[in-house]
């Protein structure tokens, strides 16, 4: 076949010493030997051909020494037995310089700067570089640097996060006719110098009333804006009384922790926690533990006389909090314990700003049939009061275990039954909201007054009641009959339902001796009445 046209042809130099031309190669010739394809180049203004050796692999190229022209038209003929093609290039070689990329990069780390220097291969020729600096997150940023001619650059790079590391590559054009950029250098990695600890810790407690004083359980958690910058981050707790001149105590603890617990009496206590590493300390976080009166019925955060616990409901994706916004605090915290039956369990708090009054809480480790406890604190001056508690879940599920069913009293029309003994408590998977009493004479369908018709899958029909108090745990079924044996079954509802009836109590009510007495005087009498008026009548 013969030869295609060679696309994409073109010349550059990297150095103003030396020209080189590139183009596609294009599809096979199947030609072979002395028929195989040859090339030319031809300068037009000097009227010459050019001696160059041909090489291609992934694509073709030819270079040659620069003499004193700067101004090229070259003609690239491919030709073989069954025909030729031609492309063509005309250029300054001053506006084609492609410069190679810069080689040995080092630099000089400081904490927040990077001061890059590396080594060009183009002596003489005015550059303008750029550098990338790849971020650990993967975002790169471009550093244009000033035009030099020197052998040796150098940038300054700014604004870098201290004892964080960097990849860097530069590459380089032309500053006067600029063309297109050259080669990318290796990329270097540098990490910058370690500085004190950026931002302040989100801190927290937990205060347990113990004899002669209080447990508090210190928490700590690292802030968006929070930075270790550095190595052998530790956490530094001191702690001393408010109001009198009393020596600080002062424990270190390990990074790998987040909390720890201390002993006050009942003293106010100032706390301060701040991170610590090879250069530094961070700014403090502060919080005010008030006194307390000793008195550990009150003292307790939990059981605060007349502050009641309301009643939440979950969402899809959280549960959803409100609560009154008061003047008086800077902002609100909400705490809670993602594994409430567990010890420890996992408490977790979160804060708000001072103009919010609702929050969706969500948690991954939040599940169906759980009850959380909130509890809703305002802030002010580093001391915390706790406003109100909330309860709920993230979706009631129906109760897992029927109510524990005992006949109190049975008499022949009616019976009482009673499940004194049933929780209502955060063991429940759901808010009891009240109980359904199922009710039904064993050899037929129910239809006793004042109840509900229920219909069970196979197609019999109870008697339905229902009591709306979940702490009413006893109930009378009255309108029975008398020597009848009756099925019942009491079930707790949540606002997840209830679970499906699968077991029955049996009770038989006892045989009525004054229907035989009635019986009698409907009866007997009657019989002997007429007995008599007969023996009369044939007397």
């Amino acid at each position: 076949e013969p030869p295609d046209v060679p696309h994409d042809f073109s010349c550059q130099t990297p150095d103003m010493k030396k020209i080189i031309c590139t183009w596609s190669q294009g599809g096979d010739t199947y030609l072979y030997g002395q028929h195989s394809t040859k090339y030319t180049f031809f300068e037009e203004f000097s009227q010459k051909l050019i001696p160059c050796t041909v090489n291609c692999s992934k694509q073709c190229s030819c270079s040659w020494d620069i003499n004193q022209q700067r101004v090229y038209n070259i003609t690239l003929t491919v030709e073989n037995s069954l025909g030729k093609k031609t492309a063509t290039d005309a250029f300054d070689v001053t506006h084609r310089i492609h410069p190679s990329a810069p080689s040995e990069l080092f630099g000089h780390c400081l904490d927040t700067k990077i001061v890059l220097y590396w080594k060009h291969r183009n002596k003489g020729i005015k550059l303008f570089c750029q550098t990338e600096v790849l971020h650990p997150d993967g975002k790169a940023e471009l550093h244009n640097s000033s035009s030099t001619h020197l052998e040796h650059a150098s940038i300054t790079l700014g604004g870098l996060q201290p004892y964080t590391q960097y990849s860097l590559r530069v590459h380089c054009g032309a500053a006067q006719h600029f063309w297109r950029w050259g080669e990318w250098s290796k990329a270097q990695t540098f990490r910058t110098e370690e500085a004190s600890p950026s931002g302040k810790l989100d801190i927290w407690r937990e205060i347990t009333t113990v004899l002669g004083g209080r447990n508090v359980t210190l928490f700590w958690k690292l802030t968006p804006s929070f930075r270790a910058n550095g190595r052998n981050i530790s956490y530094e707790i001191t702690w001393e009384k408010v109001e009198e001149d009393s020596k600080p105590e002062h424990i270190s603890i390990s990074s790998v922790y987040n909390s720890t617990r201390i002993f006050i009496d009942n003293n106010p206590y100032k706390i301060r926690i701040v991170a610590k590493n090879n250069v530094n300390y961070s700014l403090p976080s502060v919080m005010i533990i008030p006194g307390a009166t000793g008195n550990s019925s009150t003292e307790n955060e939990l059981s605060i006389p007349g502050l009641k616990e309301d009643e939440v409901t979950g969402a899809d994706d959280g549960i959803f909090l409100s609560w009154k916004p008061r003047n008086t605090y800077d902002g609100y915290i909400v705490d809670w314990c993602n594994f409430p039956g567990l010890q420890p369990c996992d408490l977790q708090w979160k804060r708000f700003g001072p103009h919010d009054s609702s929050a969706l809480i969500t948690s991954a480790s939040f599940v169906p049939g759980v009850r959380y406890n909130f509890r809703i604190y305002g802030s002010v001056a580093n001391t915390v009061s706790l406003l109100e508690k909330k309860t709920g879940y993230l979706k009631e599920l129906p109760p897992t275990l029927d109510p524990p069913v005992k006949k109190i009293h049975l008499t022949f029309h009616a019976v009482t039954l009673s499940w004194d003994s049933y929780p209502t408590t955060a063991s429940q998977p759901g808010f009891i909201r009240g109980y359904h009493v199922y009710v039904s004479p064993v050899q037929e369908d129910c239809s006793l007054k004042e109840s509900k018709k229920y219909v069970l899958p196979d197609g019999s029909v109870l008697c339905k009641y229902a009591i709306e108090n979940p702490e009413e745990k006893r109930y009378t079924v009255k309108h029975l009959r008398p020597n009848t044996k009756y099925k019942l079954a009491v079930k707790a509802y949540t606002g997840g339902g209830e679970t499906p009836i699968a077991n029955f109590i049996y009770i038989e009510t006892p045989f009525d001796s004054n229907i035989l007495y009635l019986l009698g005087l409907l009866v007997i009498v009657p019989s002997v009445i007429a007995a008599l008026c007969h023996w009369k009548m044939k007397w």
